[in-house]
This record gives structure tokens, C-alpha cells and sequence, in this order.
């Protein structure tokens, strides 16, 4: 869980490797970039309601993500999430943080 100022700017800056079933979660979030990244992410962005509002799949390094100003929160992934697990617009989602 990335909420402070620090965290949330950093996200996954410095991984070079991000496993299926690991991510994560920055709030509050309106937008991300995935400059100084090294890997491509998918990104899903969710309103306070835990229901899909945008989709970013497959962002590469050094580039900058649309703004969704009712996403509460997104969940950076790794690529081939959002295809995976079929999210879709719209869908409404449980967030368990282990």
C-alpha cells in the first residue's frame, strides 16, 4: 500500500521484476507515470465505491497515464492482469490487502 507522499511517487520505481498475484495498491490516485521504471505494468484505477473506472494495460517505461478524477485509488499490476482476470469497466472489485 503506497499512502504517503514519498510512497505514492515512488510506487514501483526500482522493481525488476513483479510476480502474477503481486501489485500495488496507491490511494489516493488520480493518475500514474512509470518514468525511471524498468518494466511494464498494468494499471486499473477504482473510485471510492471499489468499481473499475479506467484501465491502463501494458504501460511502458517512461511513459504517463491518462487522469481519471473519480479513481479513488489504482492497483499497478503485472502485465497480462487486466487480460487474465477479464477486468473490464465497470466491474466491481473486492481489495483484500495481506
Amino acid at each position: 500500500m503506497a499512502n504517503t507522499r514519498w510512497t505514492r511517487l515512488r510506487g514501483l520505481i526500482g522493481v525488476r521484476d513483479l510476480p502474477e498475484g503481486h501489485g500495488i495498491v496507491i490511494e489516493p490516485c488520480h493518475g500514474v507515470h512509470c518514468m525511471f521504471m524498468s518494466i511494464p505494468i498494468d494499471v486499473i484505477y477504482v473510485d471510492k465505491n471499489h468499481r473499475v473506472v479506467g484501465l491502463d494495460p501494458a504501460m511502458k517505461p517512461w511513459t504517463i497515464g491518462k487522469i481519471y478524477r473519480n479513481s479513488r485509488y489504482v492497483i499497478e499490476a503485472p502485465v497480462g492482469t487486466i487480460e487474465r482476470t477479464r477486468t473490464q469497466i465497470g466491474d466491481q472489485l473486492r481489495v483484500v490487502m495481506a
